[in-house]
Formats: structure tokens, C-alpha cells, sequence
């Protein structure tokens, strides 16, 4: 089963946008590990309407490791492969 989003609006429905932009973010990461800081650069935001990194986060759909030639990395997790591609499936060839 895959972490849906319980954050509501002031109107009582989850925030599409921000899981929009979870997908966008994790779609962004891709499948190889990018830089932490280009991360960050990209996609923090001191917005507290649009916690994009931290809901990914949050959600689990992201993970961090220390690479010695490349420092530290971020890389969509399997929760988050896994969410990505029941959102929003590979199109077919």
C-alpha cells in the first residue's frame, strides 16, 4: 500500500498540488541519485502552502546517502517508484 497524502485545505480536500509536485519531484530525481545540494536548490522552499521536499520526505518517497566521490545524494526510494509509477505510469513505446 502506498502513503497517501492526509493533509487537507481549508475546504477539507487533500492538496493535489502538493502531491502533483511530489510526483514532479520524484520524476526530477529520477532514476539516478542527484546531488544534494542541486536538490535543494531546485526544490526547498520556505512556502509552508507548498512542502514539497518535506512531504516527499515525509511520505518516505526519498532517500539520502553519503557517496565518498560525490557526497551526499538524493535518490527516489522504492516507496517513492513505486508511488510514481501507480500516478503516473511509463507510457508505452
Amino acid at each position: 500500500m502506498v502513503p497517501q497524502s492526509t493533509e487537507t485545505d481549508q475546504t477539507g480536500q487533500t492538496d493535489e498540488t502538493v502531491d502533483s509536485l511530489v510526483l514532479d519531484l520524484l520524476e526530477w530525481v529520477g532514476g539516478d541519485a542527484r546531488p544534494y545540494g542541486e536538490v535543494m536548490e531546485a526544490w526547498r522552499t520556505s512556502c509552508p502552502r507548498l512542502p514539497v521536499w518535506e512531504e516527499a520526505n515525509r511520505r518516505g518517497f526519498l532517500a539520502r546517502r553519503e557517496d565518498p566521490g560525490r557526497g551526499p545524494l538524493v535518490a527516489v526510494s522504492p516507496a517513492g517508484r513505486a508511488h510514481l509509477h501507480h500516478r503516473r505510469p511509463p507510457a508505452s513505446a
